[in-house]
């Protein structure tokens, strides 16, 4: 699609979702990182289990391990010893004694129950008695019953959390293959703009897309450039635009993107790289643009605050996920029962700033009131989207509504 088709096409918003994902490739280099440094990085390659885990049977509670066989001929067992983590009992174990053994234990060669220390009766001799029914291979946790050698265990571009990490310790590695962090820019752009702290004059706001946007996409993990503010200027514009695109891998921008904004951004981006100008049918947020500036991708939010927030979260989001590496996900959808009624004019796709509460075992959904695309306060009161398709109208009291919480970008 080139920018005049774009300019004059309405894409609905699965199509435009799925052109970015189809027009981006992560092209970033790999780095062996070590692991607690790994926290929010993308893997570059799947990893398989070096070891079985567990690594030997151990048990599962407190108790004594026996010879599950040893039960039917014997009543009473002599305690021979003691198996604790990291201190295995290794001698052998005539038939009718047992071990005492504590939880994570490693089992001794021979037996294979784990009677638990509350059913146990102790003899005034040292010896025990079993006062309940025993299930053979009871509380034992058998060697490779939770990862077996060689299995799969994280993927590639997986994003990886606590858990990730986790189980990469539990098995061993000290480092990770890892993308290098995906670089990105952000700028915003308009003559009416003000740095927060200085004083307004008549006609004036102050710049507040430029910190929200940054905040979300510090949930990212990457490597984030402040680029400032720039006027409306060709001159500066083209100066700043080269300077960012030799020095990052994305770029975004806020304003100058609608109709009747200033012709200069898209002028100059027409000269230095190919960008498309969108008209995508979703509310808030339906201008958007997306190119390149030689190497580096472009992404152009609407001024508006709400707007500029939700066109991040939805439409960009999943493209530099992919830029980073990451194997894209759907994000999931839920149906809740509306509390109170919506008002939605059909014609476009509208992420309506909502409320999810739990009322008696149900999901159930309202509206947080105004929701102008100018008023960040509408998100701030909200926990969710309430994603109302293109042809719907109304919604009454009761009727079913799907919904989509708050990604991590926006919690």
């Amino acid at each position: 699609m080139n920018a005049s088709e774009g300019k004059n096409t309405m894409l609905t918003f699965e199509t435009a979702v799925t052109t970015l994902l189809n027009a981006v490739n992560c092209k970033l280099s790999a780095e062996i990182t070590p692991l607690e440094l790994c926290l929010g990085r993308v893997l570059t390659e799947d990893i398989h289990s070096p070891l079985q885990i567990p690594s030997y049977h151990n048990s599962a509670m407190d108790g004594y391990a026996v010879k599950f066989a040893d039960l039917h001929c014997h009543r009473l067992f002599r305690v021979v010893g003691h198996s604790l983590a990291g201190h295995p009992y290794r001698q052998p174990v005539p038939a009718g004694c047992c071990v005492r053994i504590m939880t994570g234990a490693e089992l001794p060669a021979g037996l294979d129950t784990v009677v638990m220390q509350e059913d146990v009766q102790l003899q005034s001799d040292g010896s025990i008695e079993f006062k309940s029914k025993v299930s053979a291979g009871a509380h034992v946790r058998l060697a490779g019953s939770e990862i077996e050698k060689g299995t799969l265990v994280l993927s590639a571009g997986q994003r990886l959390g606590p858990l990730h990490l986790g189980l990469a310790a539990t098995l061993g590695f000290a480092k990770l293959p890892v993308f290098r962090k995906l670089k990105v820019g952000v700028l915003s752009t308009g003559d009416e703009l003000v740095k927060p702290g200085e004083s307004l004059r008549d006609g004036q706001l102050y710049d507040s897309n430029r910190f929200v946007l940054a905040a979300m996409l510090k949930r990212l993990d990457l490597e984030l450039v402040d680029y400032g503010w720039v006027a409306d200027d060709p001159v500066q514009l083209k100066a700043l635009f080269q300077k960012v695109a030799a020095e990052a891998d994305v770029l975004i921008t806020s304003g100058g993107v609608s109709v009747g904004d200033s012709d200069y951004t898209k002028q100059v981006l027409a000269e230095l790289g190919q960008v498309d100008f969108w008209k995508v049918a979703i509310k808030p947020g339906k201008p958007f643009a997306f190119g390149k500036l030689n190497d580096c991708w472009f992404f152009g939010l609407p001024g508006n605050p709400v707007s500029a927030i939700v066109t991040l979260d939805q439409l960009a989001q999943p493209a530099l996920r992919k830029l980073a590496g990451e194997k894209v996900m759907q994000t999931p959808l839920f149906e809740a029962i509306a509390s109170h009624t919506f008002r939605k004019k059909p014609g476009r796709l509208d992420f309506q700033r909502a409320v999810v509460e739990q009322s008696n075992g149900r999901l159930t959904v309202r509206p947080v009131g105004k929701d102008s695309s100018g008023m960040l306060t509408s998100l701030i009161d909200a926990n969710c989207f309430a994603v109302l398709a293109a042809e719907r109208s109304d919604v009454a009291v009761g009727d079913v509504v799907t919904v989509q919480f708050f990604s991590e970008l926006l919690s």
